[in-house]
């Protein structure tokens, strides 16, 4: 297979995995490492990769990949992590879900779930909770961002004030070394700090694709988490951080 050909194939690993490495591709490919090291200096060099010891990952951004195709990512791990987590949430319960295409699969796995109340600043996930008629939902108001159907801004803020929920499940678009949650959207920021906040237990869904990926903007730290439902096990600073926190990990496959 020529580089012309490989290169997309590499960007797409890249995309799904959140990083890649030279012996997996050359694995992959069945050509030598010599030759993928020279396909991701390649990329490296037109911006589309950056170069990290043994491999590459996305390069780091102020923008997040779009919506459509971030619902295509790693699909059978977000359903995975969220048959977990909603089995971490009892009949009863208030519920706070926030933007993100994880959380959207919570909703889905809380379709059988009994007596809920849940809160949401995602369309998509109240819209996905319409069919199940033991859940009152509450959406709470703000501006429309028409990309993924999240609802920001301080009207956003000014509702999720008025509650206190038993779990809080959320999402973010990037997990770095030091086991902070970041996201690319200021105001989404504002909101997210508002629902660990009013949470009396809040729960992280992210699956690995995030452990690669960097975003300006921090959400708070994962000692601020009780639960973290992810797909593989987290990278080793991550793991030291988490020895010395309460946050529980559960790799979901």
């Amino acid at each position: 297979m020529s580089q012309t050909f490989r290169h997309p194939e590499i960007l797409e690993i890249a995309r799904t995995e959140g990083k890649v490495t030279v012996e997996d591709l050359a694995c992959r490919f069945g050509v030598t490492v010599q030759t993928i090291r020279r396909d991701l200096t390649d990329l490296a060099e037109a911006g589309r990769l950056e170069r990290v010891h043994g491999g590459a990952v996305m390069p780091s951004g102020v923008s997040n990949i779009g919506y459509e195709e971030r619902r295509g990512l790693n699909e059978a791990a977000k359903q995975a992590m969220a048959q977990v987590c909603a089995q971490h949430i009892p009949d009863g319960a208030s519920v706070f879900l926030n933007i993100g295409t994880s959380t959207e699969a919570v909703a889905r796995a809380l379709l059988a779930h009994r007596d809920l109340m849940v809160i949401t600043n995602n369309m998509n996930v109240a819209n996905i909770l319409v069919a199940n008629a033991e859940c009152e939902i509450v959406v709470a108001g703000g501006v429309l961002r028409r990309s993924d159907g999240g609802l920001i801004g301080n009207l956003t803020t000014r509702v999720i004030e008025q509650f206190k929920f038993d779990y809080a499940v959320i999402g973010c678009s990037a997990l770095d070394d030091e086991g902070d949650l970041l996201d690319f959207d200021v105001e989404e920021v504002h909101v997210s700090q508002s629902i660990i906040a009013r949470a009396r237990r809040t729960y992280l869904v992210a699956d690995h694709s995030k452990f690669h990926r960097m975003a300006p903007a921090r959400i708070a730290s994962l000692g601020e988490v009780d639960m973290f439902f992810t797909d593989r096990p987290v990278p080793a600073p991550v793991a030291e951080r988490l020895k010395e926190w309460d946050t529980v990990c559960r790799v979901c496959r």
